[in-house]
């Protein structure tokens, strides 16, 4: 009874020998098999539509990769720009074609390599490089502003070369205009009209962020034989929060750097028929001396209303001529009684101090006012004033899409650098 388990040991032990033996068999014999042998040169087993005689390929055009005759097919296809982009593509069931499904880059250079087989199922290979024709007609990005630092209300500007109509299309730009910041910020572009985009956070931008702003649309198809050209990079940072509020109902301007009042200043603003825009304004520059005369917004000459002023230290918050500026004629009125033609004005001192406190993307908000609300776009920078949904709906990407309320979706949608 003690030899049982012993004799079976042993028969079990033989087994296992036998067993490794067949298998090292079978990997030796495996140098016989199709798919072991360098691949061939097919060359002579593929055709395709791309010029390789020096002339260069019509960007509009499709690229087709076919087999010839029967006797082998197509297996894979690969195909990418000097960039890295790679182009779209689907081969037939029977792998007697492929074809492009995305656009080719204008201008660009292709390296394409194709696998085959042949009827034995032995692998071919076949690598070949074309060039496309420069497009006859781009779409140059210019952004804005200049490289710089700026308040926490600035927004990005993208200035198009040419008009870009239709969803589509926009999509096609809006995709390859990025902005990357540290720290990431949920943001979005607004299409402003067909050749201009806005971009702005959903919140102010955090005070010391740093912003890169890139377009990648050079040698990309727009629309029907437009496409995109190079765009030159921006970069910005982002200083301390700075935020005025005009308050027109109690005269006084309340000035806070990074939620910290600063200063409160006595004020004046417009006056009955020319009341302050209420509403948020961001600074778009400053002028130490500036001539103001009542003709430019329209008032005639001679009028009761007509002025022709030396005016110093002028912060500009809107294109028609809103300004923060030193009033040292209205002095008596400041902190009492509203009495400008729409700009809001302080003391000689105050508006020097302003002036120099400030600097082009800062807050300037103005509350309790008879005026109208800031205009979004066309006159400054009144982007702060759309609701957020709003401002959404103004992307060809994001539209009507829920909008990001954690973390990850939002450093998902806007990577930091």
């Amino acid at each position: 009874m003690n030899d049982t388990p012993r004799i079976r040991t042993v028969v079990s032990c033989t087994v296992l020998a036998f067993t490794v033996t067949a298998g090292a068999t079978a990997c030796a014999g495996s140098e016989g098999h199709p798919l072991s042998a360098r691949p061939y040169d097919a060359a002579e087993q593929i055709s395709f539509n791309a010029p390789v005689d020096g002339k260069k390929a019509d960007p509009d055009k499709a690229l087709e990769i076919t087999a010839k005759g029967d006797e082998g097919r197509i297996t894979d296809v690969t195909a990418a720009d000097a960039t890295g982009h790679h182009l779209a593509g689907e081969l037939t069931a029977d792998g007697q074609r492929w074809r492009s499904t995305g656009s080719l880059t204008a201008g660009g250079r292709y390296t394409v390599k194709v696998t085959t087989e042949n009827e034995n199922g032995a692998p071919g290979t076949r690598t070949f490089t074309f060039e496309t024709a420069p497009a006859k007609r781009s779409l140059v990005v210019e952004f804005g502003p200049e490289a710089g630092t700026y308040g926490v209300g600035q927004p990005i500007t993208a200035d198009l070369s040419l008009p870009v109509k239709g969803k589509a299309a926009r999509a096609v730009v809006e995709r390859a205009l990025k902005v990357r910041s540290t720290p990431s910020v949920e943001g979005a572009w607004h299409w402003v009209d067909d050749e201009k985009l806005h971009y702005r956070p959903k919140e102010y931008w955090p005070a010391g962020t740093k912003i890169t702003v890139t377009g990648n649309l050079a040698g990309v198809k727009v629309g029907d034989k437009l496409y995109g050209g190079e765009s030159k990079p921006l970069n910005l940072t982002i200083g301390d929060r700075i935020e005025a509020v005009a308050d027109a109902g109690s005269h006084y301007m309340t000035v806070r750097r990074n939620g910290e009042v600063i200063n409160t200043i006595p004020v004046t603003t417009g006056k009955p028929g020319f009341s302050t825009r209420n509403g948020i304004k961001v600074v778009l520059g400053k002028q130490y001396f500036v001539r103001m005369r009542s003709t430019t917004v329209g008032i005639a000459a001679g009028s009761s209303e007509s002025y022709d002023l030396p005016v110093y230290y002028a912060t500009r918050v809107t294109w028609s001529g809103e300004y923060v500026h030193a009033a040292p004629w209205s002095v008596g009125s400041q902190g009492v009684a509203n009495v400008s033609h729409g700009c809001v004005g302080m003391s000689t001192g105050n508006a020097a101090w302003f002036y120099k406190t400030v600097r082009p993307g800062d807050i300037v908000k103005t509350i309790n006012s008879y005026g109208d609300t800031m205009d979004t776009f066309g006159n400054g920078f009144g982007d702060w004033n759309m609701p957020w949904d709003k401002w959404r709906q103004g992307s060809a990407l994001l539209g009507d899409a829920k909008s990001p309320t954690t973390p990850a979706d939002i450093a998902r949608l806007r990577p930091s650098i």
